[in-house]
């Protein structure tokens, strides 16, 4: 789990995307559709950095830690 934590501005933006289940100031939990949206891209090559990206969700407020933690799950 990553030490970051999320502030209310940053939950209530997360929220907003529509691959994430729930979230917390702690952690995210992203939808089963995303999960197969990710393995799928990135068994095509692409990074998961770009997955992301092109997902909608703001890498500022994930950080890189955590977008690399999730594609190692």
């Amino acid at each position: 789990m990553s030490k970051k934590l999320f502030s209310v501005e940053e939950i209530d933006v997360l929220s907003k995307n529509k691959y994430v289940k729930s979230v917390s100031k702690r952690g995210i939990t992203y939808t089963d559709e995303f999960k197969s949206l990710f393995i799928a891209e990135y068994n095509k090559g692409y990074l998961p950095i770009q997955i992301f990206i092109d997902a909608g969700f703001d890498i500022d407020i994930l950080g890189n830690d955590r977008i690399w933690s999730a594609s190692k799950r």
